[in-house]
């Protein structure tokens, strides 16, 4: 892809790497970002050879969130309709991203600020540098959540601390974030780029449709009630043994080698 492009991406041992890629302006969205970066995560959908797809910034910044220079109130006849700039743009990503089943790893390489954090947030996995920060930048232009940081937040860390990040804006270092559960951990800067890889060539190279089904269950029991996840549990283990990377992880383990899962 063109290293002027919004979002660049390189497919490599069935790890699709997604670079956000406006380093100038700390890789905040605009219109053309928002729809590479749709476009790169419908591919994972689409393209059975992608088992993983890896997300970090370009630059000094992971994502700064909306681009405001676009949002200019002296530039413009009129208040914006920030709503069916949801519609069209954040929530069709964000669905993308939930509904994918396949892992999805985020490196957070700097600030993740406003609807940046909540995308990384929305993902499986993320391990940020110790420099990162997360802030909920939203309530700073009197703005409320979004990009499902309301929902995120609140599952992840309690209504207590979803409210104080919200409501203060104050940064959260990555160690706090990683203490907190908000992400899986935080990571020397120099090593983040190295780890985030090899984790997204393990998940590449894993029995991808019991990783999806386990995204699935995980995502389900935030809503479901306990009879429910038991039934939810019950289906997807049916399908999982069902898979040819379930018979082949049971025989590696019986024959005591390693397994050779083909995403199948």
């Amino acid at each position: 892809m063109a290293q002027d492009a919004t979002v660049l991406t390189d497919l490599s041992d069935g790890m699709l790497l997604v670079t956000l890629n406006r380093p100038d302006k700390l890789n905040a969205f605009n219109e053309d970002m928002h729809l590479a970066l749709r476009a790169a995560i419908q591919r994972a959908h689409d393209e059975d050879e992608i088992r993983c797809v890896l997300i970090t910034g370009a630059g000094r910044a992971f994502c700064a969130g909306q681009d405001l220079g676009d949002r200019d109130p002296r530039k413009m006849d009129g208040p914006p309709d920030l709503g069916e700039t949801l519609a069209t743009f954040y929530n069709p990503t964000l669905r993308l991203i939930r509904s994918l089943e396949k892992p999805i790893v985020v490196a957070v390489n700097g600030v993740a600020a406003g609807a940046g954090a909540n995308i990384a947030l929305a993902c499986d996995i993320v391990l940020a540098a110790r420099s990162a920060r997360f802030i909920q930048a939203f309530s700073k232009i009197g703005l409320t959540p979004d990009a499902g940081g309301s929902f995120m937040l609140t599952r992840l860390l309690g209504e207590a601390r979803a409210k104080g990040l919200a409501l203060t804006g104050e940064p959260l270092t990555a160690e706090q974030a990683a203490d907190w559960g908000l992400i899986w951990k935080a990571v020397d800067d120099a090593a983040l780029m190295d780890e985030a890889t090899a984790l997204a060539h393990r998940f590449a190279s894993g029995p991808t449709r019991g990783f999806g089904l386990t995204k699935q269950s995980i995502q389900a029991a935030s809503t479901n009630g306990f009879d429910a996840q038991l039934d939810h549990e019950r289906d997807t283990q049916r399908m999982a043994g069902r898979t040819a990377d379930y018979a082949e992880g049971v025989s590696a383990f019986l024959d005591k080698r390693a397994p050779v899962f083909r995403g199948q």
